[in-house]
């Protein structure tokens, strides 16, 4: 079969500076915001016409920061303690043959801006910043949703941690980003598989590094410090 090369149209600015602490997966923290900024040759207004009707998008992107030479067919999931192996095809693992990922964003609108021309902010994205974008693809309600679907060893389990946050540490935050923030640590941003009461995480977010440790169902910033 013929090799097909594929380029970016566009790529997406988020809090994330890093991996760690971005939600497992789209929509999980609905109250993030992020933009989708076009590539100068796919500024074209015309390539969104209509695209105010769909509430949600699917992105098709590239897993930037996991690219490889080589694969494996197996990959060891977070979720099932990072000892036990999977098909990489039966996990949404970013270390693929191809590493192009799927997620799915809520579109909140569209601005202009002078240096970007139109640009899309969307919610609950689980990207990386400045993600590469392939392509943008409306989400169907009636097609692509499936209540009858089995989620295998992903079954979502339904956990969220109580934030304590400092005045002093909280006040540190631009206030726009403080619901975001709180809302990323109460989903518990700490490997599955990881439950030490004494050690300290550290999660950059929008500019910041917050420091953290969690007791049972208790998440402590212990620290906040800008980049």
């Amino acid at each position: 079969m013929n090799e097909l090369t594929i380029k970016p149209i566009a790529y997406i600015r988020t809090d994330f500076s890093q991996k760690f602490g971005i939600p497992r997966q789209s929509g999980r923290v609905e109250s993030l915001r992020a933009k989708i900024v076009f590539l100068p040759e796919y500024r074209n207004r015309e390539a969104l016409r209509g695209i105010e009707g769909f509430s949600h998008l699917w992105l098709i992107f590239d897993f930037s920061l996991s690219h490889r030479e080589d694969w494996s067919p197996t990959v060891r999931p977070p979720r099932l303690g990072g000892n036990t192996r999977v098909g990489v095809f039966a996990t949404r693992s970013p270390f693929r043959p191809n590493p192009i990922g799927l997620s799915c964003v809520e579109l909140i609108g569209k601005e202009n801006d002078k240096e970007n021309g139109d640009v899309l902010i969307v919610g609950g994205a689980d990207l990386v910043d400045m993600t590469p974008i392939f392509d943008i693809k409306p989400y169907l309600p009636y097609s692509d949703s499936k209540p009858e679907a089995r989620s295998g060893f992903a079954e979502e389990i339904n956990h969220s941690l109580r934030v304590v946050f400092d005045e002093d540490f909280l006040s540190c935050i631009p206030e726009e980003k403080r619901q975001p923030l709180i809302d990323c640590l109460a989903d518990d941003p700490r490997p599955s598989y990881q439950d030490d009461r004494e050690r300290i995480y550290t999660m950059s977010f929008a500019g910041f590094d917050v420091s953290f440790k969690v007791d049972n169902d208790v998440l402590t910033v212990v620290g906040i410090e800008r980049v």
